[in-house]
């Protein structure tokens, strides 16, 4: 599991309304809004920032582009629902971005994606630190999400992870020149630098280094 500084804040708040549902009357109580469902309770995360909205934004949009030309799956996120099965119990997670191969389409319903996603991005926000690096991280680990992506702007930490011989999340590696190669998106290599740029690249020049246009 990944390691937490303790000199940099990590709240945890999230609003929940303590109410039992089950997932289907979650489903229609929260239609359209950024809710997850975890214990049969709804819990609605507080508000992103622009930095959070803004990397999302970025990754969500080059990915797309790299997947759609490669014809290889689609994207999706928040407010669409990842269904999990953890320990019997029903978990509607919202990540930020996530991955469905083509194989997988079957799986696409109207609200939800029914079980793991093949590849998970989570954004960390300052109150989310416990929930995407603990909480969320064993979640997708017992769920079978194949490989999970946490980017922490705060920190300046991206942290790739994929499963080992042993069943469990291992940290993957990042090669010397400071990029990343997928394990699960054919091809797909991300330069970290990217993350952290102000402002954060143009998509344009980001197709380019990948040559796509």
């Amino acid at each position: 599991m990944p390691q937490i500084n303790p000199e940099i804040s990590t709240p945890t708040t999230s609003s929940y309304v303590p109410q039992k549902l089950t997932y289907e009357e979650f489903l229609r109580e929260y239609d359209g809004q950024y809710a997850e469902y975890v214990g049969s309770e709804a819990i609605k995360p507080m508000s992103i920032t622009q930095k959070h909205d803004d990397l999302t934004s970025f990754l969500r949009a080059i990915l797309r582009f790299y997947i759609e030309a490669k014809n290889l799956g689609r994207i999706h996120g928040e407010p669409y629902q990842m269904k999990m099965k953890i320990d019997g119990e029903t978990h509607g997670r919202e990540p930020d971005i996530f991955f469905v191969k083509t194989e997988n389409f079957d799986r696409l319903g109207e609200k939800f994606f029914d079980g793991a996603a093949d590849l998970v991005i989570e954004i960390v926000s300052p109150e989310s630190v416990v929930r995407d690096t603990q909480e969320k991280f064993e979640e997708y680990e017992t769920a079978g999400v194949k490989e999970y992506w946490i980017i922490d702007y705060q920190r300046r930490t991206a942290n790739f992870y994929g499963f080992g011989e042993n069943g469990k999340y291992q940290l993957l590696p990042i090669s010397a020149d400071g990029k990343y190669k997928s394990r699960v998106i054919e091809g797909l290599w991300l330069k970290i630098e990217w993350l952290w740029q102000e402002p954060l690249p143009n998509m344009m020049s980001v197709l380019k280094e990948w040559k796509l246009v």
